[in-house]
């Protein structure tokens, strides 16, 4: 019997699983391992919960239809240009009122108050993201602050301590360490708040265009409060100073606008929207003569005498004739008839006109104009557009991190709208529903009433005519929109919410501790009043005649009462005040270390990673579960077209990342390295090129853009007798015509054949960017007609219908009539939907291996499309015309009706061939994700894109791995999405047995057990956060090692960080680029914003913010576990220095009568915590490492610890309060006892038994003993850890003889009785070496016979063997050098500086020198170096040493050389001796070419290390004429310095050689182009080998900082 009961309703059942025999009955869920199998299986369940959808919906319409028949009743409100009702799918229920929106409508009374001012009144515009105001500061901080328990006790302290009763000694210094506090963190938290307020202003005073001098009737006349008004501050109708500004700044631009209209339209739109468009507005008089002027299709226009605006998109002359308005006023309402919302027989001011305002500014109602690459500054309802059809194209990147294109349209009531005048003639109402953070949502009503016909209408307004704040305006000249939503109400801050104030981990739980040490303090307080209570009852004794008068009453009860609360005051330390300050001081620090660490520096955006949370700094180092965004996270959102299927031939070289990541886990040989594989391309790429442009000319190419390499492809496109040639146009004339892209050239003037493509879906651009760099460009579309090239001629085909791709039916179409006048419907979709509509005589076998390539393309991670076609006949393409057409101009189910006439024409395909895309990752994404596993952290993606393109993303990163049991959950109910969750707790428990919780199971270790993956929908996942399902759901996932969700909304994935996060108190984190990404990073414990070339909103809200998601790695491996271990060791140093200094008081409370008199001298209280003690235990938790970075990336696994909390656990607070409560004993007994045994006088005859002498040593044996017990827990003594450790304990020892010679009543010439004193010391050494003996054991026991990982790395580490493994060297090899030979390094010109050169970093092995002079510059070819052919191309040559220069005989000449004439013509050099490469036992820097060598050597070899410098190295026959073959002179090459060598990259080695060491800096090179560019400008010849070492022991670089440095006095640098 399955743990979980499966829960089917009869009519659920899915007969296609009941009739798999594959499928476990008691488990009823498949799991699919490959990435082709995954997809396949995702499609098939997507089909299935489309069926049970639709015999849902057949049912309830079957149950409920009669009675809705009998209960309908005729609707008041007719269609917009129509009579028919509107019928509206239900919705989730949203909260709220909704608003109505006048347009040139007086407010109905129930809407005005007495005065006539409307009572609603909504947000400003102005948007704001931090915690504080001016006001909120000061009252919300300290609430914050006194979240803390511990500053409320060291206010009750500092309260107590003003009344003299209680013995405080001075009452006004013991509120100093508190205000301290207080002030520091709170300018701390304003220094954090006012960056984001910077932000914020930058994005409030961004400039907007409205309609001025036009009343808005949403708004009050006065919108001010009392207070303005008191203050006479922005009166109304008065311009802002920011207003002022921005107009004054742009007056030399800013003139009267003329919008007019495109006069074409576009043939994007598809023919179900153009023909529902027709036959909507059949019946209307609509004026063509609107649109008349003899214009620039969609410019905007900026009038004022000759000038025009330049920003206008195009810019253009101004209009040869313009009148002004009040001339053309009169002749427009002539000429105009009123049409949907316009009405020109309204009678207006004619004062309305378009000004420049800020964001802040805008209000609800307000209608703003909106121009291209214009970002949208509140939530618009789409008015009017410049298009003909009313589309407008937006990027919502801010939003989503997406840059493909989204359609969005106008209201076909207001598409008219194209002036001042025609906004001022026009009356409407929008009805909106309220505001709500549904990203994907919207519903209004637009009412007007229509003058031709006398009729009220309304038209239904969606998502699809809203603007959401964020996006970006593209490709549309302009946008004329009525706001409708402002400020915090729209959706892009619905979905982030509030700036949280987050806390650590470490932090919520030092609460505990000092309940803990407060707990304690009461109990030692209360044993010591309860005793000087009894004490103080007893009569007869001593004290009534030595302590007359000390009692501050007469009661022994009273008495003992002060002596307690007096006690908390003398005991006080024990809870650690300074502990806070110390660990924001020790924040800050790291978070300075974490924004200086050079590996997360992004060099294309000029910045590093930027902490704006700096007290989660330990949270890093405990990172459980990791939620990504896919898109722009995780992807660069660009698709390369890598490999295609044509005729059942694959085409397309190089692997994919998922390729390699697979042949790396299963230890594969022969692959090719990045870099080799990289010089292979380019050289393949230059061959295809080479062999397309002698076939024909392809003025269109781009050839940076070119990503599908294929020789063979060429070969067989130029070959007319090719049996493959047809197919291949056949196939790329396809992929120009079939798509809805967007030509653009963007600069037609200085660059004409350049073309760009814009698309709704980067796939739909990459295919046809494809095909355009192939030679099948498409060039345009005028008229329905489409512009394509084959191959360099020029085709036009007419567009008749274009069927829109939607996620339903996977697939889109377009039926085009050729030039032969053939009718051809061509089609592109998922394979699965294809294939079920292919012809039934299509071939078998082509059939087949294009399937197979499919599947191939599907396991290696890329995109795959399937590619068909047929013609169709005349009478065929007009039957089904006029059905689709009636179908589109369908009102009630018109998108079924689509779909169903669509059927009937998508059959009988035949296949064309198939292709596969590649969503680039960013750079290192596979590797860190491979990292971050193995550090046991799990990952989940949350994105909003479908479920294939997430699964192949998922592949293309390692996510998912062909040895994981991937389980999708797609349900179309919430009883389905039960049983598919049980069946998959099921099948779990089935493998891995049932499931047990705890901290040790914290994390998982991968390959350790079987693995399992799930991949859920956004609809399953809305059923699995039921709280019916919550716990079964968080149970499923957790135990898998990923988790794929798609389709998801922004609140789902809040939703879902927050069900792990409380769910499994597990520590999380989450990372996005996109607006709709905020509320998970918000929700996380850890939130990460990718930063954008104009910033992001994710990274404004986000605790930390970087580059690149590759950067992850570095910030939570070794910054975040330095962070927790130093954060983790420093609270326990710091409560147990607290407990030795306050238990040595308390012991003595047992010889003074339990009386609360201090122990120490009063100014060694007030100096123990912020001087003599503070500085090592700040230094430990600042600059201590157990473990050296490079180790630690090395060993992701030490990160585990972190995960399950191992460092920081009750069980140590209690280890280290023990041994803190031993060594207070030591400190005061053995002290004691020497004071009670020893000598009563001092050297110099004075009496050592003072309270001054005796306190005075505990309190100097106790300050040694903390400090060094802080040294001794210490794993990295620097400079700094010796200076803080002595230096502290010196300034102690300093301070008693300064103190000593002040005059004081209890410690007058101290350091004259004590430090003269034999006792004294040997009391502080003996009480020092007693107290720490028992941790240094410990340390000495655990470390050598109980070793933890990070010891044993650290011994290999320390000892040099790690280093050796990782190719580091150590110090003791570095300073092995003999000093004759050391010598030599010395340089022999002045201008010789030394300096690490980037490009020295790729560098791995020796190369020996030559035995000639360096003045004869041949150069025979290394082993897989680039040679240069005749063509000037770079192409890999993989050959053996040997066999380069014997058969190869081919010579370098380095241009411009002034030795090169020392050449005779046709000299060339004679093949080396084969000999093996061996590291030089010493680098060399002689750069002479007149000394002679020791010994005979082999001849040289002469290698260029990059492209970059391949123009400056020309190749030369040893057989043919210098003169044959002049020299080009390179001014890069001719230095003053004489140089030996040039270097070679690491493919021109031999393998074995390539293993000695792993280039360290060649990602960094790579992550800084500017950087790698000018080192590979600066890089020349050198002699040395070259071998990685230790940041840390090498401090030998000089110049570094030179440009044009090539040299270094270390080992690395040849």
């Amino acid at each position: 019997m399955s743990p979980y009961r499966q829960n089917l309703h009869p009519n659920d059942v899915d007969t296609d699983e009941e009739n798999d025999d594959t499928i476990d009955p008691d488990l009823r869920l498949r799991s699919v391992r490959t990435a082709a199998s995954t997809i396949q299986e995702s499609y098939r369940d997507e089909e299935r919960v489309q069926r049970r959808k639709t015999k849902l919906r057949q049912r309830s319409l079957k149950f409920f239809g009669s009675k809705n028949r009998e209960k309908r009743k005729p609707s008041k409100e007719p269609v917009a240009q129509g009579d028919s009702q509107i019928t509206q799918t239900p919705q989730a229920k949203i909260t709220g009122q909704r608003r109505n929106i006048y347009v040139n409508t007086a407010l109905p009374g129930e809407a005005c108050d007495s005065k006539g001012e409307p009572l609603i009144q909504y947000v400003r515009n102005k948007v704001r993201t931090t915690k504080y105001t001016i006001i909120t500061f000061v009252p919300k901080n300290l609430y914050e602050q006194f979240r803390r328990v511990a500053n409320l006790y060291f206010l009750a302290l500092v309260i107590i301590q003003v009344f003299p009763v209680f013995g405080a000694a001075a009452a006004q210094i013991s509120m100093l360490p508190l205000l301290f506090i207080l002030t520091v963190t709170a300018i701390k938290d304003g220094i954090e708040d006012y960056r984001r307020s910077v932000l914020d202003e930058q994005v409030n005073n961004s400039a907007a265009t409205k309609l001025g001098d036009w009343q808005n009737v949403n708004q009050p006349r006065d919108p001010r409060n009392w207070l303005e008004k008191l203050l006479g501050l922005n009166a109304p109708g008065k311009v802002s100073k920011g207003v002022r500004r921005l107009r004054s700044r742009e007056a030399s631009s800013w003139s009267r606008i003329v919008l007019q209209k495109s006069g074409v339209t576009s043939d994007i739109t598809s023919d179900s929207e153009r023909t529902a468009a027709v036959h909507s507005s059949q019946g209307e008089n609509l004026d063509d003569s609107r649109f008349s002027l003899s214009t620039v299709a969609g410019s905007s226009y900026h009038t004022k005498g000759d000038e025009f605006d330049q920003n206008s998109y195009p810019p253009v002359p101004p209009l040869p004739t313009t009148r002004p308005r009040a001339q053309s006023l009169g002749s427009s309402m002539r000429s105009r008839s009123s049409f949907g919302v316009v009405n020109w027989n309204r009678r207006t001011p004619g004062t309305a006109r378009w000004e420049r305002t800020l964001w802040k500014k805008l209000e609800v109602g307000d209608i703003v104009l909106l121009r291209d690459n214009d970002q949208v500054p509140a939530d618009i309802v789409v008015l009017s557009t410049s298009e003909q059809d009313g589309l407008c194209y937006l990027e919502t990147k801010n939003l989503d991190g997406e840059t493909n294109l989204k359609l969005r349209r106008s209201l076909k009531a207001t598409a008219s709208l194209q002036s001042e005048e025609d906004i001022e003639h026009a009356s409407f109402v929008l009805d909106s529903e309220p505001p709500h953070a549904n990203l994907y949502l919207y519903n209004g009503v637009l009412r007007y009433r229509e003058n031709a016909a006398g009729s009220d209408k309304v038209e239904p307004v969606s998502i699809n005519e809203l603007l959401l704040r964020g996006c970006s305006v593209r490709n549309t000249s302009w946008i004329i929109g009525l706001v409708a939503f402002t400020g915090a109400d729209t959706k892009i801050m619905l979905n982030g919410g509030q700036t949280p104030s987050k806390r650590s981990k470490i932090e919520r739980e030092t609460n505990f501790n000092v309940i803990m040490n407060f707990i304690a303090l009461i109990l030692m307080c209360f044993a010591t009043g309860l005793a000087s209570g009894i004490v103080d009852a007893k009569s007869d004794t001593s004290a009534n005649f030595f302590e007359q008068g000390s009692d501050p009453s007469s009661s022994s009860v009273i008495n003992g009462l002060v002596t307690f609360v007096s006690c908390l005051v003398a005991f006080q330390n024990i809870v650690p005040i300074s502990l806070y300050i110390s660990i924001e001081i020790v924040k800050t620090i790291q978070a300075y270390f974490i924004s200086q660490d050079i590996d997360m520096f992004y060099a294309p955006y000029d910045t590093a990673c930027v902490p704006k949370t700096w007290n989660i700094s330990d949270d890093l180092g405990q990172i459980e579960y990791v939620f990504s965004d896919k898109t722009g996270t995780l992807t660069q959102n660009i698709m390369e077209f890598q490999k295609c299927s044509v005729n059942g031939v694959a085409y397309g070289e190089g692997i994919t990342e998922a390729q390699r990541g697979a042949a790396l886990r299963t230890g594969e040989k022969g692959l090719l390295s990045p870099e080799e594989q990289t010089q292979q391309l380019v050289a393949l790429k230059q061959d295809m090129q080479q062999k397309l442009n002698r076939a024909f000319t392809n003025r269109w190419l781009q050839p940076d853009k070119l990503t599908l390499i294929s020789p063979r492809l060429a070969m067989d496109l130029a070959d007319s007798n090719s049996p493959q040639r047809e197919p291949l146009i056949a196939f790329f004339r396809a992929l120009a015509i079939c798509h809805s892209v967007l030509p653009d050239r963007p600069d037609p003037q200085m660059r004409p054949n350049h073309l760009e493509y814009k698309a709704e879906s980067p796939d739909e651009a990459a295919l046809v960017a494809a095909a355009r760099d192939a030679g099948f460009p498409f060039i345009g579309k005028t008229n329905g007609a489409i512009d394509i090239e084959v191959m360099g001629q020029p085709e036009r085909y007419t567009t008749l219908k274009l069927l829109e791709f939607n996620s339903t039916r996977k697939r889109m179409s377009v039926v085009v009539r050729g030039p032969d006048g053939r009718i051809i419907l061509y089609t592109k979709g998922a394979d699965s939907v294809i294939y079920a509509r292919l012809a039934a005589d299509q071939n078998a076998e082509l059939k087949a291996k294009t399937s197979k390539d499919m599947e191939d393309f599907a396991n290696g991670g890329l995109r795959t499309l399937c590619i068909a076609y047929r013609y169709l006949s005349e009478e065929e393409y007009n039957d089904w015309s006029k059905v689709y057409d009636a179908a589109a101009a369908a009102v009630d189910k018109r998108e079924e009706a689509i779909d169903e006439a669509n059927e009937k024409i998508e059959h009988s395909l035949y296949i064309l061939g198939a292709t596969a895309l590649e969503d680039k990752l960013q750079e290192g994404v596979p590797e860190a994700i491979e990292t971050l596993h193995k550090a046991g952290i799990k990952l989940w993606i949350l994105t909003g894109d479908k479920v294939q393109t997430a699964i192949e993303i998922g592949y293309s990163c390692n996510l998912l791995k062909q040895d994981m049991e991937i389980m999708i959950l797609s349900a179309a109910t919430q009883s389905e999405a039960r049983s598919k969750i049980e069946a998959g707790l099921n099948k779990i428990s089935s493998v891995l047995g049932p499931q047990a919780w705890s901290v040790k199971a914290r994390g998982f270790v991968p390959g350790a057990q079987a693995s399992f993956a799930i991949v859920i929908d956004g609809d399953t996942l809305r059923f699995a956060l039921e709280p019916s399902l919550k716990s079964l759901f968080l149970n499923l996932a957790t135990q898998c090692e990923t988790v794929v969700c798609c389709r998801v909304s922004p609140a789902q994935k809040a939703q879902t960080v927050k069900l792990v996060k409380e769910g499994r108190n597990a520590m999380t984190l989450s990372i996005g680029d996109g607006a709709n990404d905020v509320a998970m990073i918000q929700e996380a414990n850890v939130g990460c914003g990718l930063l954008g070339l104009e910033g992001s909103q994710a990274a404004m809200s986000a605790d930390y913010a970087f580059g690149q998601f590759r950067f992850l790695t570095k910030l939570l491996i070794v910054h975040g576990r330095w962070s927790y271990l130093r954060i983790a060791d420093m609270h326990a140093n710091f409560f147990y220095k607290t407990v030795i200094w306050t238990l040595a008081m308390f012991w003595y409370t047992f010889y003074n009568s339990f009386d609360a008199t201090y122990l120490y001298q009063y100014t060694f209280i007030l100096l123990y915590s912020v001087v003599f003690t503070s500085l090592p235990v700040i230094a430990l938790g600042a600059f201590d490492q157990d473990i050296n970075a490079k180790a630690v990336l090395a060993f992701p696994q030490l990160y585990l610890r972190g995960i399950r909390g191992l460092d920081y656990t009750r069980w140590k607070f209690w280890a280290y309060m023990m041994d803190g409560l031993y060594q207070s004993v030591v400190m005061y007994f053995i002290p004691y006892f020497t004071w009670s045994l020893g000598p009563a006088l001092a050297w110099n005859g004075k009496g050592i038994d003072s309270l001054s002498d005796f306190g005075t040593t505990i309190a100097v044996a106790a300050i040694f003993s903390a400090n060094f017990y802080v040294g001794l827990n210490t794993h990295y003594w620097t400079v700094i850890t010796w200076i803080v450790v002595i230096g502290s304990s010196m300034v102690m020892i300093i301070w008693i003889p300064i103190y000593s010679f002040f005059e004081s009543i209890d410690f007058n010439m101290e350091v004259v009785v004590l430090y003269g004193e034999v006792t004294f010391w040997a009391t502080v050494i003996v009480s020092v070496v007693v107290a720490l003996t028992p941790r240094f054991l410990i340390k000495f026991i655990q470390s050598t016979y109980f070793p933890r990982d990070r010891d044993i790395i650290r011994e290999a580490w320390v000892k040099g063997d790690l280093k050796k493994q990782l190719g580091i060297k150590h110090r003791r090899e570095l300073q092995s050098v003999p000093s004759k030979l050391a010598a030599e390094s010395t340089p022999i010109y002045g201008n010789h500086d030394r300096s690490i050169s980037e490009a020295s970093h790729f560098n791995v092995g020796y190369e020996p020198t030559y035995t000639h002079s360096p003045g004869e510059y041949e150069m025979s070819t290394p082993p897989t170096s680039s040679v240069l052919d005749a063509n000037n191309s770079s192409l890999s040559v993989q050959k053996t040493w040997q066999e380069t220069a014997s058969v190869n005989d081919v010579q370098y000449v380095v241009d411009g050389d002034p030795d090169e004439n020392l050449v005779p013509a046709g000299a060339h050099l004679a093949p080396p001796a084969p000999r093996d490469l061996v590291p030089s036992p010493q680098p060399s820097y002689y750069s002479v070419s007149d000394l002679p060598p020791s010994s005979p050597l082999p001849s040289p070899q002469y290698l260029f290390y990059s492209p970059e410098i391949s123009s400056n190295v020309t190749p030369v026959s040893a057989r043919t004429p210098r003169s044959t073959q002049p020299l080009q002179p390179s001014h890069e090459l001719v230095r003053k310095e004489a140089e030996n060598r040039i270097r070679s990259p690491p493919s021109a080695f031999p393998l074995r050689m390539q293993t000695l060491a792993q280039p360290r800096s060649a990602s960094r090179a790579s992550d800084h182009p500017r950087a790698a560019s000018r080192a590979s400008e600066t890089s020349r010849y050198a002699t040395a080998s070259e071998g990685e070492w230790d940041d840390e022991d090498d401090h030998s670089v000089v110049n570094h900082e030179r440009p044009g440095s090539t040299y270094s006095t270390s080992p690395r640098a040849l």
